[in-house]
């Protein structure tokens, strides 16, 4: 590491302004900061946070956090294949169908959202964030197997410009990126998206074959397809990282030990989800099949507890007080309930539940303010 940290040393007055590749400036902090931790400080003069826990950081802990998932959704999605086709194979093999099928989606991913950043960067001549790790990751996570690949570069693209650097890149976005791109597949290719089948692959007993997922199961009243402890530790059928609720949940541990996810937001959309469910299950009964899933089931099946983790937690488009957090998420848990149950068109409810709450995360920060405000200049008055 020492030879490579001086042969950056001595190329770097090239990329500095003056140098012949100053045009280049950003691609090569961005290669830079990624190989070694940044030496440099806050310049004097303004008010600055310092802390040892940067951006940096907190994408590194997200990104290991979704690799439970990953891992999983990479075996089981040789698992479904196999299993469907009635073959028989080892751990490895399984493993690496799975592989040589979601590898393919992470790296068309990352090259079109990293070269769009890199680009914009260079245009701006602003340093190169990176936030795009963690949405690199979680795009390839939320959709199915078999997605074409011109399709996820197609959504990438438009997630990258129209979801982020439109709004002024890494922290200014609106809504969460990788949702958009799953929205933008979902609308613009519904046969692809639409939550009802899952694609297991091809093979000599099966080609292209297609089955129902545990929510479109749900949603005909068949409950007892999947048990529970199938749909907890993933041997369901889905996209590729939202199956398997324990691997969630142990990077939902590493967020929440780290800090890095607020655990004000994360229980508050579970409560409002299974309370939501539970008033369905004892009130609601006749709105449809839907109304009968029990509460716990919920919670494991589709993106409920992936959105739970990763989506709503997502510092740039939830609310950032704390009394907004609990707020938030119950409304998020509770409306992608209302939405599996009242849509029978639409059996999975969490991306359009997170998107309309992103929406109103900046008016709920609002008012909680301004109710603190308010709370204070009412204690001022009552000390006068």
């Amino acid at each position: 590491m020492k030879a490579l940290r001086n042969y950056i040393d001595k190329v770097k007055p090239n990329f500095m302004p003056g140098g012949k590749y100053e045009k280049l400036r950003s691609t090569f902090g961005g290669f830079e900061t990624f190989l070694f931790t940044p030496n440099t400080t806050n310049q004097p003069g303004g008010v600055h946070v310092r802390d040892a826990v940067d951006l940096k950081r907190n994408i590194i802990v997200v990104v290991l956090a979704l690799i439970p998932a990953l891992l999983f959704g990479i075996y089981n999605t040789g698992y479904q294949h196999y299993h469907m086709t009635g073959e028989v194979a080892t751990f490895w093999e399984t493993f690496g169908y799975g592989l040589l099928t979601v590898l393919p989606l992470l790296i068309v991913t990352y090259v079109v959202g990293l070269g769009i950043e890199f680009s914009v960067a260079q245009m701006r001549g602003e340093e190169i964030n990176e936030g795009f790790l963690a949405t690199g990751m979680l795009i390839p996570l939320i959709v199915p197997a078999d997605v074409p690949l011109w399709m996820v570069a197609v959504a990438t693209a438009f997630s990258v410009i129209f979801a982020k650097e439109v709004f002024g890149g890494t922290g200014m976005n609106i809504w969460n990126p990788a949702l958009i791109a799953r929205a933008f597949l979902f609308f613009a290719y519904p046969s692809k998206m639409s939550g009802d089948a899952v694609w297991y692959g091809a093979g000599e007993a099966v080609e292209g074959f297609t089955g129902a997922t545990a929510l479109s199961l749900a949603g005909e009243g068949n409950y007892d397809t999947y048990s529970f402890a199938d749909a907890f530790f993933g041997f369901i059928p889905g996209s590729i990282g939202e199956t398997s609720a324990l691997a969630i949940l142990i990077g939902a541990v590493l967020l929440l030990c780290t800090g890095v996810a607020s655990w004000k937001t994360m229980c508050s959309v579970f409560v409002g989800g299974a309370l939501t469910a539970f008033l369905f299950n004892t009130f609601g009964s006749d709105a449809n099949a839907m109304a009968h899933l029990p509460w716990q089931q919920h919670l494991v099946i589709g993106g409920f507890c992936f959105g739970a983790v990763f989506m709503a937690t997502d510092p740039v488009t939830s609310c950032r007080t704390e009394s907004g957090k609990f707020i938030f998420g119950f409304l998020i848990g509770a409306m992608a309930i209302i939405i599996r149950v009242l849509n029978p068109g639409y059996p999975e409810g969490m991306m359009l539940a997170i998107l309309l709450m992103n929406t109103f995360a900046p008016l709920i920060d609002h008012f909680i303010v301004g109710r603190n405000i308010a709370m204070r200049k009412n204690r001022v008055k009552a000390n006068k």
